[in-house]
């Protein structure tokens, strides 16, 4: 079940992060915690634009930057035709479908990985990426 927030709330969580809540910010901020499909700035845009025609694809991309830089979200790489957006912080790993193209999170991936090797560095981010197959798929084939 999907979380329902009032306008109040989304408005206060942004303020929370440092973030000015505009019009155009909390909706965006809303579709993410309301779609967690990892989606890219041409699914918000589709879905958003039907309420709010005046809505552009840059303000996507500059709002969803400025969630990024603000920690809000995370800009997930794992294809490099297209940036996808996590509203899911914590440590996880992504699985993405060859077949359908959907990407799901992956809890509990255990990465062969020692902060003692890169003794000296500063590490801001592991990402783990994860290709192959999903279970609808399978079924389906």
């Amino acid at each position: 079940m999907v979380e329902q927030y009032t306008t109040d709330e989304l408005k206060d969580m942004l303020r929370k992060r440092g973030i000015q809540p505009s019009f155009h910010r909390i909706q965006v901020f809303k579709y993410l915690l309301e779609n967690r499909i990892h989606p890219t700035v041409d699914n918000i845009y589709r879905t958003l634009n039907k309420e709010i025609p005046t809505l552009s694809k840059t303000t996507i991309y500059n709002t969803l930057n400025l969630f990024a830089e603000k920690g809000l979200v995370e800009i997930l790489t794992i294809d490099e035709r297209e940036a996808r957006y996590d509203i899911e912080t914590s440590p996880h790993g992504h699985f993405k479908c060859v077949k359908c193209g959907a990407i799901y999170d992956v809890w509990d991936v255990k990465v062969g990985f020692d902060k003692k090797q890169l003794k000296g560095f500063d590490i801001g981010s592991v990402h783990v990426y994860i290709r192959g197959v999903c279970k609808n798929c399978q079924k389906s084939s």
